[in-house]
């Protein structure tokens, strides 16, 4: 029997993960451990690799895209967590993107 409110019928179940989180990390010392932290706090992520030109630089770096799916997580909560792997990475800025809002997070 199927339930109206959609989330149990009889033979699946339906999640909806309402955030979508995408951390933007560059590859440098520290950084496979900021992904391990990551991928042990959720679920399931994503890691897209890709050249970034950032800062006026001409010579590329390689940078990670880290993304999540979760439910019920607040942006300024997100911030501070960016900013910590900001710090960890030593690292001027660092960028993320929640539920498709890029936030750029800057040493003072």
């Amino acid at each position: 029997m199927n339930k109206i409110k959609g989330k149990h019928y009889d033979d699946f179940n339906v999640e909806v993960l309402s955030d979508s989180i995408k951390f933007y990390l560059p590859r440098v010392e520290g950084y496979l451990e900021v992904i391990r932290d990551i991928s042990s706090k959720y679920r399931g992520m994503s890691l897209f690799e890709f050249d970034g030109y950032f800062e006026g630089k001409f010579e590329p770096m390689k940078y990670i895209r880290a993304e999540i799916h979760t439910s019920d997580k607040d942006e300024q909560g997100m911030i501070n967590f960016a900013n910590n792997i900001r710090l960890r990475l030593k690292q001027k800025s660092l960028a993320i993107e929640f539920n498709n809002k890029l936030i750029l997070i800057n040493e003072n």
